[in-house]
């Protein structure tokens, strides 16, 4: 039987430099697309890239789009750390009690099912249009999914260490910095990529309801006016954000926690 050849793993074997080339000619491209299809249409409702990168121009050197980014990462940031630090407690303790995990199992389906809407809409009816609202709002939609990946790696964690641990008395907390931590580091990354790409998109939910600042703000207000232009500036402007933020800080440390693989 003839033998099948592997999957050609280009994409890993080239040096870095012909990645970025291949991916600076795709971007290219679509932006030759987007002109050009913008060229036919011939309507405001498509502007071009370049009228596009102009309101983006206008609005950094006014200083409004840097603040309204700046205020969005900043509700990123600290939902960010709530949800990741109480779904990751969370997580390991359902992980390693089965009697907990079968109590608030279905507390997780039902927060895990509910619609991002609802929290947001109930968070503002509470607690009022404020900023503790806000990052509660996307703290809490967040919080499932670290704690149900959370859990999954705490169920996985090896029994032999653990008795190692004991035998040579390391004691809770050094036991949860050597042993139980780093075995869960790769969980903790996982929860943190999906999870933070969960955020940004809610986020601009709760600011584009209850927040006077932030790109989901302006997205907003420009929806308001019909102002494809501006629209299209803060969402590539906030794109640019998020993958600086991916290549710069993410893949750094998943290459860390996963160097053990190889």
């Amino acid at each position: 039987m003839q033998r099948l050849n592997p999957t050609p793993r280009a994409s890993v074997d080239e040096p870095w430099q012909t990645r970025v080339a291949w991916g600076l000619g795709s971007l290219m491209g679509f932006l030759l697309f987007w002109e050009v299809l913008a060229l036919l249409i011939q309507h405001r409702h498509l502007p071009p890239p370049t009228v596009v990168f102009s309101a983006m121009v206008r609005e950094a050197e006014s200083g409004e789009l840097g603040y309204h980014i700046a205020m969005t990462l900043f509700r990123v940031a600290v939902a960010f750390v709530f949800a990741m630090l109480i779904g990751s407690a969370i997580g390991i303790v359902m992980g390693r009690n089965g009697r907990i995990d079968q109590a608030f199992d279905s507390w997780l389906i039902l927060f895990l099912n509910l619609p991002a809407l609802v929290i947001i809409i109930l968070c503002y009816v509470w607690f009022g249009r404020t900023e503790v609202a806000a990052i509660i709002a996307v703290a809490v939609n967040k919080l499932p999914n670290v704690a149900v990946t959370v859990r999954e790696g705490a169920r996985a964690l090896s029994r032999d260490l653990a008795e190692m641990a004991h035998v040579y008395r390391f004691g809770p907390w050094k036991t949860l910095r050597h042993v139980t931590l780093p075995q869960l580091a790769p969980f903790f990354l996982a929860s943190a990529r999906t999870g933070l790409s969960l955020v940004w998109k809610i986020v601009l939910v709760v600011e584009l309801l209850g927040r006077s600042d932030g790109v989901g703000f302006q997205l907003g207000t420009y929806f308001q006016m019909f102002d494809v232009s501006m629209i299209l500036a803060y969402a590539l402007a906030f794109i640019l954000v998020v993958q600086v933020i991916e290549f710069a800080v993410l893949q750094p440390i998943a290459a860390r926690v996963n160097k053990w693989r190889r």
